[in-house]
């Protein structure tokens, strides 16, 4: 007879967990054995990642997940190997070979092509992905074997660094560097440059390097991360102002602070600013972010009470995050 399985005590955890996903994990069930480890009541990611792919990726726990939309948007970077030669079913290395083509570029002709696909293009995203039509996933279709209509995405590529090359040899390929907008696809950049020089190719490694001003530097792996005493992974939750480096900030006293967690707008000498992270003054407590407009502060999204006391109970943090402007 099996024992019987002991119930993890959830409790509250307020912050963000840099991790570097390691190969073959796809990004929920990461979010869900990092939130077992830390025995987190909320949890949530900032944008998958694919079971191929490695490299940052932001857990948000508990006051954190209301500011998790800010990563999605974010420009990401990436390095990405794409095998020439070959196409796939799946445009990356997981899927059934659909063609094989002789590499007959030159490497003046690959710089040719990189430059085309810089700056604004239209991208037409991969049958196998998540994104919906008449509601049903992108990659259910693909799996019953049906190719569906797609409107091309407006992106932009804003570097596109070509780090190694071989375009001889059994195993053509292009090591890339690639910054670029929220909603690109680097399997169908890959595939596609991969046509414009004349003989296909598909991703055969895939590493996110950067996200929103956070780079893999700073990202714990999860081997590590379980390896550790619980009290030592706790260190490695940032606070929740980690999302905010692109915020200006207001800081508040005592009176204007309860004021503005009432949703009420104050005013000020501030300049205008779209997005701005708010703090308590005493103590110094992230209150919420808004945006300044004619003098006037107006909240957005605020914490509740409860969730500042609990960070505020909590033990120092790895970093209280340094947010970039000062109102």
């Amino acid at each position: 007879m099996n024992a019987p399985r002991t119930r993890v005590q959830r409790r509250p955890v307020h912050g963000v967990l840099l991790l570097d996903k390691p190969l073959g994990w796809s990004s929920n069930d990461v979010l869900q054995k990092v939130k077992w480890l830390l025995r987190a009541e909320k949890a949530g990611h900032t944008g998958t990642l694919d079971p191929l792919a490695s490299g940052v990726l932001p857990l948000c726990f508990g006051a954190a997940t209301k500011f998790s939309q800010l990563q999605l948007e974010a420009d990401k970077t990436y390095e990405t190997i794409v095998r020439l030669g070959v196409t796939t079913s799946t445009a990356d290395a997981e899927g059934e070979v659909l063609q094989t083509r002789p590499v007959q570029c030159t490497l003046g002709q690959v710089v040719e092509v990189l430059d085309r696909f810089m700056g604004p293009i239209a991208q037409v995203p991969p049958m196998h992905s998540a994104l919906k039509k008449d509601g049903k996933a992108l990659y259910e279709y693909a799996r019953e074997g049906q190719t569906v209509e797609r409107a091309a995405r407006h992106i932009v590529i804003h570097e596109l660094e070509m780090l190694d090359v071989q375009l001889e040899g059994d195993e053509p390929f292009l090591h890339l560097k690639v910054c670029c907008s929220k909603g690109t696809y680097i399997r169908t950049l890959g595939e596609d440059i991969g046509e414009a020089l004349g003989c296909g190719g598909h991703l055969k490694m895939l590493r996110r390097i950067g996200t929103g001003g956070i780079g893999v530097e700073r990202c714990v792996k999860l081997a590590d991360l379980e390896a550790m005493p619980e009290d030592k992974r706790m260190q490695h939750v940032h606070p929740v102002e980690t999302l905010l480096n692109k915020h200006t900030t207001v800081t508040l006293d005592s009176e204007n602070a309860g004021r503005f967690l009432s949703g009420l707008r104050r005013r000020g000498d501030w300049p205008d600013a779209d997005a701005v992270a708010v703090f308590g003054e005493e103590p110094r407590a992230l209150l919420g972010v808004g945006h300044v407009t004619g003098g006037e502060l107006v909240p957005d999204r605020l914490l509740s009470p409860i969730e500042i006391q609990q960070i505020l109970g909590n033990s120092p943090r790895v970093e209280r995050g340094t947010l970039e402007t000062t109102l």
